[in-house]
């Protein structure tokens, strides 16, 4: 779950930031079980890219990331 919270928000900032800025997303230290290897998957740029290359994958961020009434 904390993997995919943290791509949604990855992707969030990716969506409404200009290309000039760099990004980084972390889980904060002492929070998380696995914190070192959630922040290792969203530090990979190409494991990001291919997470969003899975359509279904891709489905559930654009649903975590749609607004809500």
């Amino acid at each position: 779950m904390a993997t995919l919270i943290g791509l949604s928000i990855k992707v969030k900032l990716l969506r409404s930031l200009p290309q000039r800025f760099k990004m980084d997303v972390h889980i904060t230290p002492g929070t998380h079980a696995s914190e070192h290897a959630v922040n290792k998957q969203l530090a990979d740029k190409e494991r990001v890219a291919a997470a969003l290359e899975n359509t279904h994958l891709l489905e559930v961020v654009n649903q975590c990331l749609s607004a809500r009434s």
